[in-house]
């Protein structure tokens, strides 16, 4: 099992970190051991001092795959869900500056939080309107229909370069409003009304 994730696929969330807007999809990976399920609380790791979440849309890969045409992407995937992306937010600036990748800061133990999935089927033409709420206050709101990249052209690039396999998970990238944790936080993921991810901050 794989997690691919797409950087700066919101133009909004690029701005609000001065990044410029990517001429095609900004691809990392985190491994299994990144993975926090549904109600497991995450633990702000020692080795930094400011973790941001970051909620996006996921899409689980249902078929194994690769060179992926277009007209046959949006068949790779049957469920969505809602995660987190955790983010060393200090750590990942020292990785820009040195010119160095960003696993450090972007692919530790349980930095990927994963809630419940559902059936994509539910949702028109795959607009999604979803939130993440900090102790009860909404800290962001995203719509799919704001991505730079869709999902299907998403699993289209990713599938040159990686074999997509039954059960990979892709981060699909995070609205703007993202923003630091706090030992005892609550975050919890929305779409729509029905929430789909709970964690507590310890």
């Amino acid at each position: 099992m794989k997690i691919i994730c797409i950087g700066r696929n919101y133009a909004d969330h690029a701005k609000e970190l001065n990044n410029p807007l990517p001429k095609e999809p900004l691809v990392f990976m985190k491994p299994p051991t990144a993975l926090l399920l549904e109600g497991k609380a995450f633990y702000i790791p020692a080795f930094t001092d400011d973790v941001h979440y970051e909620l996006e849309v996921v899409l689980k890969i249902c078929k194994n795959g690769r060179h992926v045409q277009p007209e046959f992407a949006s068949g790779y995937y049957e469920e969505i869900g809602l995660g987190i992306d955790m983010t060393a937010r200090d750590i990942q600036q020292k990785c820009k500056e040195k010119g160095h990748p960003w696993e450090i800061a972007k692919a530790f133990d349980h930095s990927a939080v994963i809630g419940s999935f559902c059936s994509k089927e539910q949702f028109v033409d795959n607009r999604i309107l979803f939130s993440l709420n900090k102790n009860g206050e909404t800290v962001q709101k995203g719509d799919t229909q704001d991505l730079i990249f869709s999902f299907d052209y998403i699993i289209q690039y990713v599938s040159k370069y990686f074999k997509l396999q039954m059960g990979d998970l892709i981060f699909t990238g995070t609205p703007a409003g993202v923003g630091p944790i706090k030992k005892g936080d609550v975050l919890e993921g929305f779409v729509g009304e029905d929430r789909m991810l709970r964690c507590e901050i310890r």
